[in-house]
C-alpha cells in the first residue's frame, strides 16, 4: 500500500475515533506533513483521496473539515490490518472461538497458501461480536509453521498482533476477492440473519512483505453492517 494510502486510514482512524470531530478542521497539509515526516504532495494525495470517499471537504479560504463517516463498519478492501486494528479502539469487539483445530490442507488451501498436503495448517472459525452484535463470521487458515504457538488466548484477541508484535513479521499484499452470497446454516445461528438475508463475503490471501502468503480466508458480513468503499 502506498504511504498516502497509509496517511488517509490513518487519519480515518482518528475521525472515527473522536479525535477530529465532525465539522472540525484539519490540521494545515503543512502541519500533517510534519506529523507523518513526508511530503505536502503525498499528504495532498492522502487528503485527495478523503475528499473522494466522503470523510472531508475544503472550504476555500477556510480549510479542510471534517464531513464523515456515516458509519463505523465501512471496509476498506486495500488495506489489511485485522479487525482488531480497525475497531478495537472504537468500542468493545469480542471474539467467540467456534473451532479451532490442526490438520492437513486440501487441494485449494494447498495452492493458496503453497504447501505441500503433509505441511499443517490451522483450521480456525471465530465470529467477531462489536458492542454486544454480531458482525462477522471468520474462516482462517494459516501455516503452522509460520505461525507457532497459536492458543486460544491470542484467537480471543488478535493473530495479526501475534504475528507482528511476538513473531516480528511485517504484513505485505492482500490478494481480496468481494461476493454477495445467500446466507448459510452458520450465518443463521451466529450472525443472526433470516433465512433470506444477503451476505457479504471478503474471500483473500495475505501475504508477509516477503511475499509468502501465511493466511487464507473467508469473513461473512451481515448486510447491515457497513459498505465497502473503492476508489480507482
Amino acid at each position: 500500500m502506498a504511504y498516502f494510502q497509509e496517511i488517509a486510514h490513518e487519519l480515518k482512524q482518528q475521525i472515527l475515533a473522536g479525535t477530529f470531530k465532525k465539522e472540525e478542521r484539519l490540521p494545515t497539509q503543512q502541519t500533517l506533513a510534519h506529523t507523518y515526516q513526508t511530503s505536502r504532495v503525498t499528504i495532498q494525495k492522502a487528503l485527495n483521496l478523503l475528499k473522494i470517499q466522503g470523510w472531508i471537504t475544503t472550504v476555500k479560504g477556510l480549510g479542510t473539515f471534517v464531513v464523515g463517516p456515516n458509519s463505523i463498519y465501512d471496509y476498506e478492501p486495500a488495506f489489511s490490518r485485522g479487525m482488531t486494528y480497525k475497531l478495537g479502539h472504537l468500542g468493545e469487539l469480542t471474539t467467540k472461538l467456534i473451532s479451532f483445530e490442526i490438520s492437513t490442507p486440501n487441494e485449494l488451501e494447498q495452492e493458496k497458501l503453497v504447501l505441500k498436503k503433509d505441511e499443517l495448517i490451522y483450521d480456525i472459525v471465530r465470529l467477531r461480536i462489536f458492542e454486544g452484535e454480531p458482525l462477522a463470521l471468520e474462516y482462517t487458515t494459516m501455516p503452522v509453521a509460520l505461525v507457532p504457538d497459536l492458543n486460544m488466548e491470542i484467537l480471543a484477541q488478535s493473530i495479526y498482533r501475534h504475528l507482528t508484535q511476538t513473531l516480528g513479521h511485517t504484513i505485505g499484499k492482500t490478494h481480496r476477492k468481494i461476493k454477495a452470497d445467500h446466507c448459510d446454516a452458520y450465518d443463521k445461528q451466529y450472525l443472526n440473519c433470516a433465512p433470506h438475508d444477503p451476505i457479504l463475503e471478503f474471500e483473500q490471501v495475505v501475504y508477509l512483505d516477503s511475499g509468502i502468503p501465511f493466511e487464507y480466508s473467508q469473513t461473512r458480513h451481515r448486510y447491515d453492517k457497513g459498505d465497502v468503499s473503492l476508489v480507482f
